[in-house]
């Protein structure tokens, strides 16, 4: 069986579907081809990791901890977005929990890489650079992401990418970390609606 195309129901009504895109060894892989950019480029440089809450936080300290066994040791921080969200206000009482950001480093005049476990439309990497822009004003800032899926819809791309997949608009891309997710498999999963299933509600 290939792995990276390993498909298993999600739901006990079997409506809906995952396809798995990258195993464990995947993630590794994609996050050690990161962390090659980031030497490769940042060499000489001073560089602060700032991981967007949750899974952000994770790859930002799994490309940091690779670079570290290289002697290449920068720092990381953590920066919750939840209020700079520009659809917070339409939430009503689905309000996100609140975590404190941790930003212990200056950032005027640090190369500042933004970590998130995926981009899609670019709307969560705005509200970051808002929140962001709140503690400093950095020499330059950057964006690694472990999937790209595509879909932009304002003009934000990513210089650091450990893959790029297509999709459809109305899928999700879910990553699982070990750290994050300790009942669930590790591994990246695109998830759909079967076709031959009732409509789903929003």
């Amino acid at each position: 069986m290939d792995l990276s195309k390993r498909q298993q129901p999600l739901s006990d009504t079997g409506d809906i579907i995952q396809e798995e895109i990258l195993s464990p060894e995947g993630i590794q892989e994609a996050t050690a081809l990161v962390a090659d950019a980031i030497a490769r480029g940042c060499a000489g440089d001073d560089v602060a990791f700032l991981g967007i809450y949750t899974r952000g936080v994770t790859f930002a300290h799994r490309v940091a901890a690779l670079l570290k066994a290289r002697g290449l040791d920068f720092p990381v921080g953590t920066l919750d977005i939840s209020l700079y969200r520009d659809d917070f206000d339409n939430r009503g009482a689905d309000l996100p929990r609140l975590e404190s950001s941790d930003v212990p480093f200056a950032l005027d005049g640090t190369r500042v890489i933004l970590f998130d476990e995926v981009i899609f439309t670019g709307r969560t990497i705005r509200s970051a650079l808002d929140g962001l822009m709140d503690y400093g004003r950095p020499a330059k800032i950057e964006l690694a992401v472990l999937i790209d899926r595509g879909h932009r819809e304002i003009p934000i791309q990513p210089d650091y990418v450990g893959k790029k997949i297509d999709t459809d608009r109305d899928q999700y891309v879910k990553v699982q970390f070990h750290e994050d997710d300790e009942d669930e498999e590790e591994g990246v999963f695109v998830v759909k609606k079967r076709s031959d299933s009732p409509q789903l509600p929003a």
